[in-house]
């Protein structure tokens, strides 16, 4: 029988994971870059390449007028996302007054999959999560342009969210389970692989985490005000009180005492990543982030005088399957510009085949995270390499024991999936390639000359290798090599697939959105992707669930430290 809140979600139609595969932007506004509260350029830290670009992005902010009405709460929420869902949420049970807004006609896509530390189901298994060590190992990762108060919320507060969010989901019949994985050497150096992902199965099946949130807060008596697209917060020098939304019956302003921006990113907007990000589109050829992730919020928070990270920070997955000849960046023109690719993501391109360049040849450890192999790749003609693999790709995929979200494939094959219906999109496209013989497979690729001479002895080089259980080109481990001779054979090229930006607004642990002189700005806070001071450069795909988390346990801190429970 359904739950009540099974029996809500029916009658409600959800985003899914092939809606992402179309992508809009929202075009910007012409004018001068603002200086912020403190009279410093918005974009932290004086930047001088982000000044110069800042005004083909940014914008002036709107002067609105012509408002049709205006209304009061304690606390707005923008954006119902996965931050501003579990803010939401959070502050129906904690009994404060709050008006959520979202932009779209529906919640935001649910990241299945959710880090947390030191959980009462970690425990039962006995799994001991180092505290130092994992938020030394992000800091890491960040080459330390991060704040570990801000990362340290995350570490700490995680198992409280879990322990509140476990029971919403078990009115769906959705138990939490702990992604557990063998601990073992990956891309021939050392990382701390942390066990922190929790799932309740079975992913990406409505009702998901988000939709259970919904229908929570509706339950409560304050569902989510739909179709509010936010154009400005209200400010002044004394702090935000509120901001101003095109609604359907016209421009509405919700004044309040305390704003949370739960707004997403900026992949949606291409001035945007060309201004801030433009690495991440030199390795990118397919997109799977929200539509309506346009940077509203980083950009409605710099006017109102915070600061934003000064370095750009993308999650990138080695997942872009794309047609021969094709490379990296955008196509089209103005608002229009477009990643290439038409899969968003085609999940073995995340898993350690021999991979090779337009030249037929390896050029890197196969064996490394998500971004690390898109960022080689961004130094090989077109940003793209091929992927290929035999007809014991499925043997290969168990041995490589994957982590993350790659593990799809190895928990698929050992479901025992056929390989041609786990790559069933890249094929049925002609995308991905099957072939008899490997000189097929390379004319296929678009190998010719000595490239495809290359190509066919790189086949050879690495069957040997193989053999030899010995990578002594680029050291990748022997359990992750794989021999290439049985047919068929299959070939894909592969750029990135971009799925969010996690470079935003500077915060301090209370998610405070900070101004130029690092002080607080009254009445204003961000969690999620719109936030910063978190990620820099890239996502660590081995902090597995790291992103959800955060985003989920932010959102819940605000709620609860503006209820009094956090100090």
């Amino acid at each position: 029988m359904k739950s009540e809140i099974q029996s809500k979600m029916s009658r409600r139609s959800f985003l899914g994971l092939g809606a992402l595969v179309a992508a809009g932007s929202a075009a910007t506004m012409a004018g001068c870059a603002p200086k912020s509260r403190e009279g410093g350029f918005a974009v932290g830290g004086g930047q001088s390449a982000a000044t110069a670009v800042a005004a083909d992005w940014l914008g002036a902010e709107p002067e609105i007028t012509d408002i049709a009405r205006t209304e009061d709460t304690g606390l707005l929420i923008i954006g119902a996302g996965t931050a501003g869902l579990a803010a939401a949420a959070s502050a129906a049970d904690l009994g404060l007054d709050f008006i959520l807004c979202e932009k779209s006609g529906t919640v935001q896509e649910t990241r299945e999959y959710w880090g947390a530390v030191d959980t009462k189901y970690q425990k039962q298994l006995d799994i001991q999560i180092d505290k130092p060590k994992l938020l030394n190992e992000i800091t890491r990762y960040a080459s330390g342009k991060c704040n570990q108060e801000v990362i340290k919320v995350w570490i700490e507060e995680s198992a409280e969210a879990l322990d509140w969010i476990d029971p919403l989901m078990a009115t769906t019949e959705k138990p939490c389970i702990v992604d557990v994985h063998t601990d073992h050497a990956t891309g021939g150096t050392d990382y701390y692989v942390p066990v922190l992902q929790h799932i309740w199965p079975t992913p990406y099946t409505p009702p998901m985490r988000n939709d259970v949130f919904a229908a929570h807060i509706e339950e409560a008596g304050s569902p989510t005000r739909f179709n509010y697209e936010m154009v400005r917060l209200v400010h002044d020098e004394s702090g935000v009180t509120g901001a101003i939304f095109n609604t359907e019956e016209g421009y509405v302003q919700i004044n309040a005492q305390n704003t949370l921006l739960a707004t997403g990113g900026y992949a949606a907007n291409p001035d945007m990543m060309t201004a801030l990000s433009p690495q991440t589109l030199t390795v990118c050829t397919s997109s799977s982030f929200a539509p309506n992730c346009t940077g509203d919020g980083i950009k409605a928070g710099i006017w109102a005088g915070g600061v934003k990270d000064p370095e750009a920070a993308s999650m990138i997955f080695d997942r872009g399957s794309v047609a021969p000849g094709v490379s990296c960046g955008y196509v089209g023109e103005g608002d229009g510009r477009m990643l290439p690719g038409t899969i968003f993501q085609e999940n073995i391109g995340s898993q350690p085949f021999m991979k090779v360049n337009r030249r037929g040849k390896r050029f890197v450890n196969e064996s490394m995270p998500y971004d690390f192999m898109c960022n080689a790749a961004g130094q090989q003609p077109g940003g793209v390499w091929c992927q290929i693999f035999d007809a014991n790709a499925s043997e290969d995929i168990l041995r490589f024991d994957t982590v993350g979200c790659s593990a799809f494939a190895k928990q698929m094959m050992a479901a025992g999936m056929p390989i041609d219906e786990f790559c069933a999109a890249s094929l049925e496209q002609g995308i991905m390639v099957k072939a008899d013989t490997l000189e097929e497979l390379a004319d296929a690729m678009g190998f010719t000359g000595d490239d495809k001479t290359a190509f066919l002895e790189q086949v050879d080089r690495y069957n040997a290798q193989f053999d030899a259980q010995l990578d002594d080109d680029f050291g990748k481990e022997a359990y992750r090599l794989s021999a290439i001779r049985q047919a068929p054979f299959y070939g894909c090229w592969f750029g990135g697939t971009l799925l969010t930006t996690i470079d935003g607004l500077r915060i301090n642990k209370h998610c405070q959105v900070l101004d130029a002189s690092d002080e607080p700005i009254p009445g204003l806070y961000a969690a999620g992707d719109v936030s910063g001071s978190f990620f820099s450069g890239n996502y660590p795909e081995y902090i597995v669930g790291v992103a959800c988390g955060r985003s989920t346990t932010q959102g819940r801190h605000v709620a609860r430290f503006l209820a009094g429970e956090i100090a």
